[in-house]
């Protein structure tokens, strides 16, 4: 970890620090789907670690990692009902589909656009909306950087390429809307089983971000990358509500403190991985970058996936209007 960083995430934290010695009252559990080496998983241990010295042992914090507790699916469930206390990312939109928003592909020019807005009064009216559905979520990041295709049949340069394709998705209702469109033969499959649908040819290709592809070692079993930058993912922290209210108010803002600054170190993390996760990829798989004319292409032929939301009021055109503004 970035020692300076860390100086100054601990260091936000001084001030919560002034309790008395106190044995476990509270379990947290957190799953989450990634691995062991994953920026999420990483920033998930730094949070445990900020809330069992702030706390002083009052929380005892265990994350588990890699589908431990069940896939995404079943993980935001678990969470819901109060089974398991927290998770990230995931199926964000059984939350508040608002979230969806931010998936709207080719919306952003790059991931600091996204980031920007989710940290903004903007950010923090969607995640109040998951408090209706039972999740409370004090910060919300960016799930690694651009997300890009890759396939084992041909190069995808332009949309025709796409047609037909059998895609993994992770079940994200904008990914599979996005491929629809595209007319690629989507295929719903969890995340910890992708690399040996790929394998074994259940599946021609699957969406990631870098990181998650050079982590899970997909390019050893693709071919082709398309860096088509077409769609970012949020990464909401997801905390059950009621056990959240269940602490007393000194641990409430204790969780709620070190989730934002883990969300930082989390962001700060995956983002400067993505680069360093590319050249691990590029050396496996031959490499193909859309055009402006292509992208311009691609982005034409999905934008019924944008009408679609607006026409089903999943999110308003003037909240739409002013991320637009805001990114501009």
């Amino acid at each position: 970890m970035n020692k300076r960083l860390c100086v100054l995430l601990v260091g936000s934290l001084a001030g919560l620090l002034a309790f008395g010695a106190w044995a476990a009252d509270y379990t947290m559990t957190i799953g989450h789907s990634q691995p062991e080496t994953a920026a999420r998983h990483q920033a998930l241990l730094f949070f445990g670690e900020m809330v069992e010295k702030a706390s002083v042992g009052r929380i005892d914090v265990e994350v588990f990692p890699a589908g431990q507790l069940g896939t995404e699916a079943e993980v935001m469930e678990a969470v819901q009902l109060g089974m398991v206390q927290a998770t990230e990312g995931g199926k964000f939109e059984v939350a508040t589909k608002t979230y969806l928003l931010y998936t709207l592909p080719f919306l952003f020019a790059d991931p600091e656009e996204a980031l920007a807005v989710m940290r903004s009064e903007i950010g923090e009216e969607v995640n109040e909306e998951a408090q209706a559905n039972g999740y409370y979520v004090p910060a919300c990041g960016i799930a690694g950087g651009f997300r890009q295709w890759t396939n084992n049949v041909r190069p995808v340069t332009c949309p025709a390429d796409m047609v037909g394709l059998k895609m993994r998705t992770p079940g994200i209702d904008s990914i599979m809307r996005t491929f629809d469109a595209l007319e690629a033969n989507r295929q719903m499959i969890p995340y910890v089983d992708v690399y040996m649908a790929l394998k074994q040819g259940v599946a021609d290709g699957q969406e990631n971000p870098y990181s998650n592809i050079e982590q899970m070692k997909f390019y050893e079993v693709q071919e082709y990358l398309t860096v088509s930058n077409y769609q970012v993912h949020p990464n909401p922290f997801f905390i059950n509500s009621d056990w959240y209210e269940s602490l007393p108010d000194e641990l409430q803002k204790i969780v709620t403190q070190a989730a934002k600054l883990a969300m930082i170190y989390n962001d700060t993390i995956w983002l400067a991985s993505e680069m360093d996760a590319f050249e691990v990829i590029a050396e496996n798989v031959e490499v193909n970058e859309l055009t402006d004319a292509a992208r311009a292409a691609f982005a034409e032929k999905v934008q019924p996936v944008w009408q679609y939301y607006l026409d089903e009021g999943v999110f308003t055109q003037e909240l739409l209007d002013k991320v637009l503004a805001f990114i501009k």
